[in-house]
């Protein structure tokens, strides 16, 4: 009897950039290919081209803004499925995230006026611009 989220006739090894696609690490596949080509995609601690296969029990360390996720394979598919079903293609070994720090920006008092230049340029490099 097939498992509930696995088809009966599952593959033995799909490309990484297919599997990657129908597991919703990415919103297409080209944009999977890219990454592999990239070089933000690790197979087992190595760098892969898109067209390298995965089996279950490799280890996927994907490479996104602001963090890398870090997928165990579980079940090879190689259509897009729901959410739901694709979490269970995978474990997600991803550490939890910090809370990103939030720096908010500098408030004028209500009814101040407009600011002075020497105001605007504190403003400008508290956000990171350069003087010129």
């Amino acid at each position: 009897m097939a498992s509930s989220h696995a088809p009966a006739s599952a593959p033995s090894a799909v490309r990484i950039d297919a599997w990657l696609w129908a597991v919703r690490a990415y919103k297409t596949r080209s944009a999977a290919t890219a990454a592999c080509r990239a070089g933000h995609v690790r197979l087992n601690g190595n760098p892969v081209k898109a067209s390298q296969t995965v089996v279950p029990g490799d280890t996927i360390r994907v490479r996104q803004p602001g963090f890398e996720r870090i997928l165990e394979v579980h079940v090879l598919i190689v259509k897009r499925v729901g959410a739901e079903a694709a979490s269970r293609c995978y474990t997600d070994h991803t550490p939890e995230r910090p809370p990103a720090p939030f720096l908010g920006l500098p408030q004028r008092d209500r009814g101040a006026g407009r600011p002075t230049k020497k105001d605007r340029r504190d403003m400008e490099r508290l956000r990171g611009h350069r003087d010129e």
